[in-house]
């Protein structure tokens, strides 16, 4: 979450950030991994919405998640939409339209990627402000 974290406190003021806790990935009654029980983090995959947000609240307890957040449904509508699982950024335009699409996480997920793309379009953003000016 480090990665999350420093560019979330880099770029706030400029832009809006929120991450959707989807289903989980390596749940204990689905596929374990031993690096997650090792963490202790052992958690059944959620079969409601409130075991959904129990497990998005040990999330922000113990990795001390500070990024807004926000619980897809229990029909997977926004994981199924952005194609999110397991893990995966987006960068939206102000008008919703997809500005970045990064890779498939865990392999393809690179905050570096999202942070290059991030920068280009605030300072983007930025110039034309000021040229509207």
């Amino acid at each position: 979450m480090g990665d999350l974290h420093r560019i979330y406190d880099a770029y706030r003021d400029r832009a809006n950030f929120l991450t959707v806790y989807i289903s989980e990935a390596h749940p204990d009654d689905e596929w374990q991994m031993e690096s997650n029980q090792l963490q202790g983090f052992v958690l059944k995959q959620p079969r409601v919405l409130d075991e959904r947000k129990k497990a998005a609240g040990i999330l922000v307890d113990r990795l001390k998640y500070r990024m807004p957040l926000a619980i897809d449904m229990m029909d997977n509508r926004t994981e199924k939409a952005y194609a999110g699982w397991p893990e995966r950024i987006y960068i939206l335009g102000t008008d919703g339209k997809v500005l970045f699409k990064g890779d498939v996480g865990p392999f393809g997920f690179h905050p570096d990627e999202a942070e290059k793309a991030l920068a280009k379009l605030v300072t983007a953003s930025a110039a034309t402000t000021a040229a509207a000016r």
